[in-house]
């Protein structure tokens, strides 16, 4: 029997607040904390939290700093971060592949073994 691919999703990873911090971190070079704060609307301490659990994982990196006179803080993904990415978008990918093969396999049963 092989390995079902949800044993291999990380739970640090998959939570949808740290998966979403990841995937936005991955598209941009440096992602600004207020950029995050909205686009996933959060409050301030909420993304605060979560940040620290990836941070502590080693999956980012936090930058804070001025621009200007306004105090930024940015985060940007360690390579252990899109590692762990993409090992768990390929888990999210194979999960999907089976959902939709036991689709196929059930819409192209008769209907009476489909109502049995």
């Amino acid at each position: 029997m092989t390995d079902h691919p949800t044993n291999g999703l990380d739970d640090v990873v998959h939570q949808r607040v740290r998966l979403g911090i990841l995937a936005i971190a991955h598209q941009a070079r440096q992602v600004e904390f207020g950029f995050l704060r909205t686009t996933l609307q959060l409050t301030a301490g909420n993304l605060g939290q979560h940040l620290t659990v990836l941070e502590k994982a080693e999956l980012i990196e936090i930058e804070k700093g001025y621009e200007g006179k306004r105090p930024r803080t940015w985060v940007t993904l360690t390579a252990a971060g899109q590692s762990a990415l993409r090992d768990e978008i390929a888990h999210l990918k194979q999960l999907i592949q089976q959902v939709e093969q036991a689709e196929t396999a059930s819409t192209a049963r008769p209907s009476s073994e489909r109502d049995s």
